[in-house]
């Protein structure tokens, strides 16, 4: 039951249900928490359990903590250990994900920087969208940028332009949302980042452009450079180019890798999953899964 998972908190392994949190903790109060959500895959011929790019995980967490300017009291190897410590502890084997959370806790305010707990939380995990692929709108909602709230931090507050950008299309008939930036340039989805193909060429928004500096997008633009000979631009982005481009794709941990088939009820290429967006997601399913050799060195066995 769902109730009986196991979770780490505050140094503890219990169970799900006795994980209590001060309802006036700034994290409660605030959202004042820098996450990371890490999949893990489960392979069924080698009855193995692989967590990926588990160390650019960690280390995108230290950064957030860093930026959030969090009292850190745990070391890199600290939160690796804490996190193969709980996973097995449930003895998963299935693909799950892994929110691994620093939390302010306490009586402080929204400028407290500790106390500084963290919980870690693995779930069973399958695919976001259990269909050919997903109708996308131009939200109306401006993507955060470095200047207010930046979106390179994976802090718990930055997840409500996420959501009022999500929602807003839900409400209008539309799976998701892709925003602008304040640069009326494409800037990503709530929680995924984007590619679009025009002629052959992968194209993604820079780094720069009010994004996250996503693990699952750089993969991305590595294995397309590196084993599929696909030509890639970081370059900004028109909205317009979003209504004529061949394929497009939003990509993240939770997302994985998901074709777009309209956005504002323009079809994107022919409505269905594009060839490179294809090739690329199946490469990487073999790669997460730990069917390539040459990627193992991107996997940590939990078992």
């Amino acid at each position: 039951m769902e109730t009986e998972r196991l979770i780490w908190f505050k140094e503890e392994i219990i169970p799900v249900s006795q994980a209590k949190i001060n309802v006036l903790a700034p994290t409660s109060q605030f959202g004042v928490n820098v996450f990371e959500g890490i999949r893990c895959y489960w392979n069924e011929e080698k009855e193995q359990l692989y967590a990926f790019k588990l160390t650019e995980h960690i280390n995108r967490l230290i950064n957030s903590a860093k930026i959030m300017d969090f009292d850190l009291k745990y070391d890199f190897n600290f939160l690796k250990n804490s996190f193969l410590d709980i996973v097995r502890a449930n003895n998963f084997k299935e693909d799950i994900t892994v929110r691994q959370t620093l939390f302010l806790d306490g009586f402080g305010s929204w400028s407290s920087k500790g106390p500084l707990e963290m919980f870690i939380a693995p779930i069973p995990k399958g695919r976001p969208y259990d269909k050919i692929g997903i109708d996308c709108c131009v939200s109306s909602f401006e993507r955060i940028n470095d200047n207010s709230l930046s979106p390179r931090v994976k802090v718990g507050a930055n997840y409500m332009n996420s959501r009022l950008g999500h929602l807003e299309a839900v409400k209008n008939g539309y799976d998701t949302a892709i925003f602008l930036n304040n640069q009326k340039k494409v800037s990503e989805g709530p929680g995924s980042c984007i590619f679009i193909i025009r002629d052959e060429k992968l194209i993604t928004p820079p780094v720069t452009a009010s994004i996250l500096e996503s693990i699952t997008r750089q993969n991305i633009i590595d294995i397309a450079k590196s084993d599929l000979n696909i030509d890639v631009v970081e370059r900004d982005i028109d909205r317009t180019e979003l209504y004529i481009c061949d394929e497009a794709f939003l990509c993240g941990t939770a997302m994985e890798i998901t074709s777009v088939l309209t956005i504002d009820r323009y079809a994107v290429g022919n409505k269905s999953k594009g060839k490179l967006t294809e090739q690329l997601r199946e490469f990487y399913f073999k790669m997460v899964r730990g069917k390539l050799k040459n990627y193992d060195q991107f996997l940590t066995p939990i078992y």
